[in-house]
């Protein structure tokens, strides 16, 4: 009896897979009722077809947009994961005008901003890693430098990098920041702090004029590692004029020099460098180091502007380090977002 009153619920469409696969056909059917025996589905929607392509082929050629006029590769480079959000918003076009060409158009992008920051979206982070490095644009018009060394100072950072010091703040940070570094130099407007001795301190000249970075050998008790911290020239975004960032490109050429001419094997470079990772004009650092949050990283890791970050500009990159994790430190009294990284010193048998 029971099995038959099983059997009769199963015949009648209860719960069997017939009954399934009826369900999900009418669900099909509901959606795409409106759609079915309209000849116009592919022939609507050609302007947000084209726009899906056209976004597509903007990500892909990225590399490809002139700097000549108003540095719009640069431009566009700096803010290219942001385009992604153009993605759902063609969708929801192509939705409203019931057009499947639109509709196969928007999967090129969503393919290609996958493609390109896919990995990006992934936890890479590992334990593990000897030294812990932090850096952070303080910002000259910081109200509060003390609050600010003390927050950098509990991230544990073994090696602290502050760009953006003025001389009134200075004293500031030397006192805030003397119980946890015992070794320290300033140069210009940029700084290291260092839990380890540090020696070969030199300033690294950007063709600015005046100092904005410089170079120090941290002695770990896992090996000698090469600091590089730097604040290269800021950009602006004009509309006479579009992203202005000549002197910042050249400064980067300077850099990029003299981290070439670093004999030690073990490099990081800690800096607000006003440009992200994909910036052609950073080709002369980038080309030769990691980015630690590219890999070892979590998410984006946007550092500016604090109350809403939107862009990685600053970077901790190395050479020959071998990155662990990577993250953003809370905000402080500055507009940018302290970053910190933890990586393994490697040995010439490695």
């Amino acid at each position: 009896m029971a099995q038959q009153a099983y059997m009769t619920e199963t015949d009648n469409g209860g719960s069997g897979p017939e009954h399934r696969g009826t369900r999900l056909r009418r669900l099909f059917d509901r959606l795409a009722g409106p759609w079915r025996g309209d000849p116009r589905i592919w022939r609507r929607g050609l302007v947000v077809a084209a726009c899906a392509v056209l976004l597509a082929l903007v990500m892909v050629l990225h590399s490809r947009i002139p700097n000549t006029i108003g540095n719009l590769g640069s431009l566009t480079e700096t803010f290219l994961p942001w385009l992604g959000l153009l993605v759902p918003v063609l969708l929801v076009l192509a939705l409203v005008r019931k057009s499947a060409t639109a509709l196969i158009a928007v999967v090129l992008p969503s393919v290609v901003w996958l493609n390109l920051f896919g990995g990006q979206l992934s936890d890479k982070t590992a334990t593990g890693g000897d030294l812990t490095v932090v850096t952070h644009n303080v910002n000259a018009d910081n109200s509060d430098p003390a609050g600010t060394a003390r927050d950098v100072a509990a991230s544990g950072a073994d090696v602290l990098a502050l760009e953006e010091l003025t001389p009134a703040a200075v004293p500031t940070y030397e006192k805030a920041l003397a119980p946890t570094y015992r070794y320290h130099s300033v140069q210009g407007t940029v700084g290291v702090w260092s839990k380890y001795p540090l020696s070969g301190v030199r300033d690294v000249d950007l063709d600015m004029g005046w100092t904005r970075a410089m170079r120090a050998t941290v002695t770990a008790p896992s090996g000698q590692v090469a600091v590089y911290v730097a604040h290269l020239p800021s950009v602006r975004v004009k509309m006479e004029a579009g992203f202005t960032a000549r002197q910042r490109d050249r400064s980067a050429d300077y850099l990029g020099e003299a981290i070439a001419h670093e004999p030690l094997k073990n490099v990081v470079l800690l800096g607000d460098l006003n440009g992200t990772m994909n910036d052609r004009a950073l080709n002369a650092v980038t080309s030769q180091m990691r980015s630690t949050q590219g890999a070892a990283g979590s998410g984006f890791g946007f550092s500016w502007p604090a109350s809403f970050p939107m862009a990685r500009i600053d970077q901790i990159m190395v050479r020959g380090l071998k990155p662990e994790s990577s993250w953003t430190l809370p905000q402080t009294g500055s507009d940018h977002l302290p970053v910190a990284a933890r990586v393994r010193v490697t040995t010439s048998g490695s």
